[in-house]
This record gives structure tokens, C-alpha cells and sequence, in this order.
């Protein structure tokens, strides 16, 4: 069994773990990747570019401190000596026999340590500047190694560069030649890159040419274990060293077959069959290996998703509780009370009892499906499967009522549909109206001055004027455009916001008219654009859908507005004559990273570049939903695969055919693209008349003639004719009596619950007749009177049956006469 001991980590799939002070004793827990998070090795020749200091003077100290900066001020040295004689003067009532001893001993390096600057006098505003300088100095000489935590509690203004010049290494000069050399990284994601390597180099007390893979990620990963990334503040879900890691990388300083991002060392990968089984601590060696026999038995057919679920399945909702329940279980025979325990503790959620599972049936049909396999491979592996064969425990009234349960859920996703078909147009429009309130806002404030007002729209806003703004502008070609409202008085990011309302924009355009899944929008690529010529020469714009859900790739002809929006994202992505870049997607589904590829959903986000993720589509749509149920509080919440529904609703009802739905949505059964439809009773009319009207039509024009006067009058006469004294009778049009008006005997009579003593009367009349025949000896009047005796009284029984159960009015029209 591999162990996994685990550092705090987080993606979309993996719970946030707090802060642990001890740290782990594996530096890493991903036992698939090539490197081991690991500091680096202290070098033979620790580099020390102005000597060992180790023991030096405070004296000493002082006078290297005039010639480290050259060209610096007199007032700036002067600031530093007098930090060095506070820092080094407090350093050395500790014990220790080297700077670097009593630095350790002193508290600023340990896990909560505090600021240096804690040692000037709070009066005294300088001493806190004067002690920061002290210790940058103390730092970059190599005289003090601090840790992360102690290197982190002292905030630096500028570290990175007094640190490259004080070093004079060769290839840190060019490293930070090749940071600035990187067009599409803003100044502060650029001084980021900088000091995360110049941190890792003083705090594992390196150069640059000892920095190695397993170095940066330890530091990397060091940083969030502590939660002290770089720009994360709050937020320990953040890793350091992205952008560092892809420059050094792209310079050629790692070795070849180094992943191109950190993030791949990141994210866990795929667990092997035995780590999926391992997870939930199977105590039966015997099942243990069963299990992973099984389900490497069925990952040749299957993708991993569904083998990690259903490992959770088998391992820990099946046999870890049976384990529980029966500590002795060695086999997959089970008792009935065993088994009526697991499924009583199948009902309710393992870690709250008081909530009902919802998804029992599929767990059922898994523990089941193992037993139904075990019997068939037995058969053809004896040796291998025979000894675990065993009486499946759940039978088939256990899943009674499962396809009812499927229908009751395809109902109500079908009720969702309908419910959300006539929101759709809201959801467009709120959608593209602040997609175009937000562009043509950027475009005019983009020209305005710093500082400057102006009106956009009838509404006033005024250019935001802090010193970042005019740092930014001085730096950045195109530095972002921030504005203040002055009618709300809200500072609003133009450039993020209406980035982030382009995508939402273009995320619903090709949702609702592609009908794609989720994960198959962030896999689109540039790629996927291709085009067809029909032999008429007329050129048809493609979309072309990698496999994902079925394996299969399939083609969906552009229209018109998902061409616009495909093509305004290939228009953003190349502006500026860039081309799309080629990076590399994680998937969440599969655990694996993709091959780098023109991704079209690709952003820049902080340091790196990455690809869209499912859950931002999700997040952009639950914020879009909640503003619009603000002032419509009968809005619904909208989720990607609504659209999906949608669109097969549309496709289906607006007289595609099925199949051909099917081929667009992917789907490899015509029952799943039912499933997705739902029909309206509008539809259910249009569709009913459309084929009466079919029908017609197909019928002879002979048929089709003005009805004389005297066929009418027989028409309404024959209905005058079927009047009889005890009700009405049913005969169809142009067809005489056939019972030679024997309405007793006849079952088209009809009798009126009124008659009801009417019929009582016949009765008795007959007995009466009945008593004369057998005095008189007369049998066959006596048959013929017990058959009719026989209609007679079942239509009695009909009759009253009627008449206890009163007409119930259906709410139909009545004519405007009986209105008024």
C-alpha cells in the first residue's frame, strides 16, 4: 500500500485542511508525480557574495553596509547602520556562537514569529524602517537564513531587486531580464515572479543555479501550507511560485521532461486501483484484493470517473460497513440480519445520520452488479472468481420502484425545462446589456485623464487618481481603467468587470445554441473551428466536439449568433496580431492534464494563464441570476446543463427529428434525447393537428362535398329515433335495429337512472309471467324470461350505479346566452 500522507491542498474536489505545525513527515503527497517536494540541499559553497559574515563585528556589519547599493543616498545608509546596531546589538545577548545561531534562538523565525521592528521604540516612527533595512541587508548577505514564516513576517517594500544586486549572479540577472521581458504579465504579477524566486533563494540559503524543481515546489508548497502566499491575502487556497516556475521553465533553467507548470505538481492525478480501494482501510485482505481485481476487471471499459465512484461504492458504502456491522465477515455471503442492518444504515448519510440518502437505488445496483458478475466470470474464470461466488442478498423487490423513481425525476427535470423556457429571453437580455453597457463604459473612459469626470449614458463617473493609478499609467501602455459611480459613489474595475461580462456572454451564447455539455465548452479549442463546402459551393462554418461523456466526437453546424460568438472569442484572443497560446488543461473529471492546445476559454489570471474551469461558468451564472431575482422575485436559478435541456426542447419541438437531436447532442440512445425534452401542450396541439390535417389530406376530394339538405335531415333524425321509453340508444349513424327494438336484451340501450321504477315494475311484471309459465308447464317461456330477467337487472344495476354518482361539472364554456 502506497502511503499518501497528505499536504494541505485544494481543488475543486478536495476539502481545505487547516494549518498543521507539524509539518508532514513526506514532503509531498503525490506519490504519481516525478519530483518530491523538497528543500534544496545545502550547497558545498554557500554563496556568500561579500564573504563568510557569519561572526562578524557589529562594526564590521556596518562598514559592508556603505558599499552593498552603489549609488545609494547618505541618508539611506545611515538608516541601515543604524538598523544593523539595533538588530545585530539585541542578536548578540543570545546565546549562540554565529549570527545565524542566535538569529534561531531569537523567536523571529519560528512558525508565528513576530516583525523585527518589534525592537525599535514605538515613539520613535524611523526605528521601524531603519530595523526592515537592517534585516534586507542581513538577508541578502547570506548572514541570516531565515525560515519561510520568519522571512514572511517582515514586510519588505522592495526586496527583490536590492537582492539581484547584491548577489551579482549571472543567471539571476537574466532571469529577471526574461520576467520583464514577458508582455502579458502586469508589473506586480512581474515583481511577484521575482520575489518568490528570491525568497526560496534566501530562504534555503542557494543560489540560482541550485534551484531545482523539488526545490520551488517545496517553497511552493510551504506557503500555503503557512497561508502565507504571496497576493493571497485571507486565503489559503493559493499557491506560490505559478508564474516563477513557467518563466524558468520557458528559459530552459529546469531540467528537460520538467512539466511546463507547477499546477501539474499540484493536483493529486489519478489514484490507481489499489489506492481508490486502500482509501477506505478494508480490513478482509481477501475482499481487499477482490475488489481491486473487480475494478481493474472493469476499467478496461469504463472511464475513471466512474471507477472512482464506483470503488466508493463497493469499498466504503458496501464492505467497510458491512465490516462494521460484522467485524468477522469473511466472505460475500451475508445473513439476513447483516443485511437488513446495511440497509438500514444505507438510508441516512455516513457523516450526518439525521439526513436521508437520496441515491440508495444506484448503490444497490452496484453491490448488485458485483454479484451478477462474480456469477458470470466464475463460469468462464473458475480459478479465479469461483470462491467468491456467492447468493445475492439483494433481490430484485429490493429495487421495486427504481424506473418509477427514474420517471418521477425525468418529470421534474422536464417541469424545469418549461419552467425556464420563458425566462430564457430575460436571462439573454440582462446578460448582453451589461456585457454592452460595460464595453461601451470602458471605451469611454479608457481616453478620459486620471482624476477627470465625464458622463456615459446619462449617469457621471470620474477616473480613479491613486498612486497606484498614476504608477500604472506611467508603466503600462494600457493599464487597467478604474471608475467611481457618482450616483452610487462605488469604485467599479472596468477592465476586470467587463472581462469577466464578455465571458459570462460568450458562455451562455454557446451553451443555448450549441447545447454542449459543460466540460465540452472548456475543452473547445481553436482547433474545433473548422469548415465545410456543400458541392454548391456554400461554405459551412463547424464546431467539432472532442470526445468527453460518450467518447465520441461529433459535428454541429454553426448558426449564425453561435458563429458571432465563437468568433468574438477568437477575436479577443488575438488582438494585438497575438496568436491563441498553447497551454495545458487540467481535467477535474479525469485527474490528468492535457497536451498544450489553443484552448478558446483560456484567461490570464494573476501569474499564469489557464483555462476556464466549470465552476466559473457556475458561479457567473448563480451571481447573474441572484441580481435579476432581486427585482424579479419569480426568477429561477439557471445551471450550464439547463441549456442544454433547452436547446433539445427547441431543436426536438421545432420539428428536427429525433435522431438527428440525438447526433447533435451527442447522445448514443434515442431514449436519453427523449429524456431531455420536454413537450408543451402548445406543441402537443400544433403536432395533433398537423397530422388530422395530414390525414385529410390523403383522403379523396370526392369525400370532401356540401352535405345536402336532405342527408342533414336524416343526420339529426336519426338521433331523434334513438329516444326510447327507458333511456337512449347507442347505435351509430345509417345502422337499423338489430334487436328488432328488444331494448331490455339489447347492451347499446342506454337506461336514464329516472327509469330506475320503471324498471323495477318490468321486473316484477316478469316474475309474475315467470310463476304463470311454470304452472303452466311452459319451459321455454320460462327460458326466455330468465334471459331477459338477466339484461334487466344489469341494466338496473348500471342505472343505479349512475345515479350515485351525481354529474360533476369540468369547468367547460357554456354558450354567452347561459353566461349572462
Amino acid at each position: 500500500m502506497v502511503s499518501r500522507t497528505r499536504v494541505d491542498t485544494y481543488t475543486a474536489r478536495n476539502r481545505r485542511q487547516t494549518f498543521r505545525e507539524d509539518p508532514a513527515p513526506e514532503p509531498t503527497r503525490f506519490t504519481s508525480a516525478a519530483i518530491k517536494a523538497a528543500p534544496a540541499p545545502r550547497p558545498e559553497n554557500p554563496p556568500a557574495p561579500f564573504g563568510d559574515l557569519s561572526k562578524a563585528e557589529v562594526v564590521e556589519l556596518c562598514g559592508v553596509s556603505r558599499d552593498i547599493l552603489p549609488g545609494q543616498s547618505g541618508s539611506s545608509a545611515e538608516q541601515r547602520r543604524a538598523g544593523i546596531r539595533m538588530l545585530f546589538h539585541h542578536l548578540a545577548t543570545l546565546p549562540g556562537n554565529t549570527w545565524q545561531e542566535r538569529w534561531e534562538t531569537s523567536g523571529f523565525n519560528d512558525v508565528n514569529a513576530p516583525s523585527v521592528t518589534i525592537l525599535g521604540r514605538p515613539e520613535v516612527r524611523y526605528h521601524s524602517s531603519c530595523l526592515t533595512s537592517a534585516l534586507k541587508m542581513a538577508f541578502s548577505l547570506r548572514i541570516i537564513q531565515p525560515s519561510v514564516p520568519g522571512f514572511r513576517a517582515n514586510k519588505f517594500t522592495d526586496y527583490a531587486e536590492p537582492f539581484r544586486i547584491i548577489q551579482k549572479d549571472p543567471r539571476l540577472d537574466e532571469f529577471f531580464k526574461t520576467v520583464d521581458a514577458q508582455p502579458h504579465l502586469h508589473l506586480v504579477h512581474r515583481q511577484r515572479a521575482k520575489f518568490d524566486v528570491t525568497c526560496a533563494l534566501t530562504t534555503q540559503g542557494i543560489a540560482l543555479e541550485h534551484l531545482t524543481p523539488s526545490a520551488l515546489l517545496h517553497y511552493s508548497l510551504e506557503n500555503k501550507r503557512l497561508g502565507l502566499t504571496p497576493g493571497a491575502i485571507n486565503n489559503t487556497t493559493r499557491f506560490a511560485a505559478l508564474g516563477a516556475w513557467e518563466i524558468l521553465h520557458r528559459m530552459g533553467h529546469f531540467p528537460p521532461g520538467t512539466a511546463p507548470t507547477l499546477r501539474m505538481f499540484i493536483y493529486s492525478g489519478q489514484y490507481t486501483v489499489e489506492e481508490l480501494v486502500d482509501r477506505y482501510g478494508i480490513r478482509n485482505a481477501g475482499v481487499r484484493q477482490l475488489l481491486i481485481d473487480y475494478l481493474v476487471r472493469r476499467r478496461a471499459d469504463t472511464d475513471y470517473i466512474t471507477i472512482e465512484g464506483l470503488s466508493r461504492n463497493l469499498a466504503s458504502l458496501f464492505w467497510a460497513a458491512i465490516e462494521r456491522i460484522n467485524p468477522n465477515q469473511q466472505n460475500l455471503e451475508l445473513s439476513s440480519d447483516v443485511y437488513d442492518q446495511w440497509r438500514a444504515e444505507l438510508q441516512y448519510q455516513q457523516r450526518d445520520r439525521t439526513k436521508q440518502r437520496k441515491g440508495a437505488a444506484s448503490i444497490l445496483l452496484a453491490v448488485r452488479g458485483l454479484y451478477v458478475d462474480l456469477h458470470s466470470w466464475a463460469i468462464a474464470e473458475p480459478e479465479r472468481w469461483a470462491q467468491w461466488v456467492a447468493p445475492c442478498p439483494i433481490m430484485p423487490r429490493d429495487l421495486k420502484g427504481f424506473g418509477k423513481r427514474r420517471r418521477e425525476i425525468n418529470r421534474r427535470m422536464a417541469d424545469r425545462t418549461r419552467i425556464r423556457q420563458p425566462l430564457l429571453p430575460v436571462l439573454v437580455q440582462h446578460v448582453e446589456a451589461r456585457y454592452e453597457h460595460l464595453t461601451s463604459l470602458l471605451e469611454a473612459a479608457t481616453p478620459v485623464p486620471l482624476g477627470a469626470s465625464f458622463v456615459h449614458q446619462g449617469r457621471s463617473y470620474s477616473r480613479t487618481d491613486s498612486r497606484d493609478d498614476r504608477r500604472r499609467a506611467t508603466i503600462f501602455s494600457d493599464p487597467s481603467v478604474r471608475v467611481i459611480d457618482h450616483g452610487t459613489g462605488e469604485t467599479i474595475h472596468v477592465t476586470m468587470a467587463e472581462d469577466a461580462a464578455f465571458w459570462e456572454w460568450a458562455a451562455v451564447e454557446i451553451l443555448r445554441h450549441s447545447g454542449i455539455r459543460i466540460e465540452e465548452l472548456c475543452e473547445l479549442t481553436h482547433l474545433s473551428i473548422r469548415q465545410y463546402q456543400r458541392p454548391n459551393g456554400e461554405i459551412i462554418a463547424l464546431l467539432v466536439i472532442a470526445p468527453s461523456k460518450s467518447e465520441r466526437e461529433r459535428v454541429i453546424p454553426m448558426s449564425a449568433d453561435l458563429f458571432h460568438a465563437v468568433a468574438q472569442i477568437v477575436r479577443r484572443q488575438t488582438r494585438n496580431a497575438r496568436t491563441i497560446p498553447l497551454i495545458s488543461r487540467y481535467d477535474p473529471h479525469e485527474k490528468t492534464w492535457s497536451e498544450p492546445m489553443p484552448f478558446l476559454l483560456q484567461r490570464q489570471l494573476g501569474t499564469v494563464r489557464g483555462v476556464m474551469a466549470a465552476g466559473t461558468v457556475l458561479n457567473m451564472l448563480t451571481r447573474t441570476c441572484r441580481e435579476i431575482g432581486e427585482t424579479n422575485p419569480a426568477f429561477a436559478k439557471f445551471t450550464p446543463h439547463d441549456f442544454r435541456r433547452l436547446f433539445a426542447t427547441d431543436v426536438v419541438n421545432g420539428g428536427l427529428p429525433i435522431h438527428i437531436g440525438a447526433a447533435l447532442l451527442g447522445h448514443l440512445n434515442l431514449q436519453t434525447t427523449q429524456g431531455y425534452v420536454a413537450v408543451f401542450a402548445e406543441d402537443i396541439i400544433k403536432h395533433y393537428q398537423d397530422y388530422l390535417n395530414h390525414r385529410r389530406s390523403l383522403r379523396p376530394e370526392g369525400e370532401y362535398i356540401d352535405v345536402p339538405p336532405g342527408e342533414w335531415e336524416e343526420f339529426e333524425e336519426h338521433f331523434d329515433k334513438r329516444k326510447v321509453e327507458l333511456g337512449s340508444c347507442a347505435r351509430p349513424y345509417g345502422s337499423p335495429c338489430q334487436h328488432e327494438h328488444a331494448c331490455i336484451r339489447c347492451p347499446m340501450l342506454q337506461v336514464n337512472p329516472k327509469m330506475l321504477p320503471r324498471l323495477a315494475a318490468l321486473e316484477k311484471d316478469l316474475l309474475l309471467r315467470r310463476k304463470r309459465a311454470e304452472e303452466e308447464q311452459w319451459l321455454g317461456e320460462i327460458e326466455g324470461i330468465d334471459l331477459t330477467l338477466t339484461f334487466l337487472r344489469t341494466k338496473q344495476a348500471d342505472a343505479a350505479r349512475l345515479k350515485r354518482r351525481p354529474p360533476v361539472d369540468l369547468g367547460l364554456p357554456y354558450p354567452r346566452s347561459r353566461c349572462t
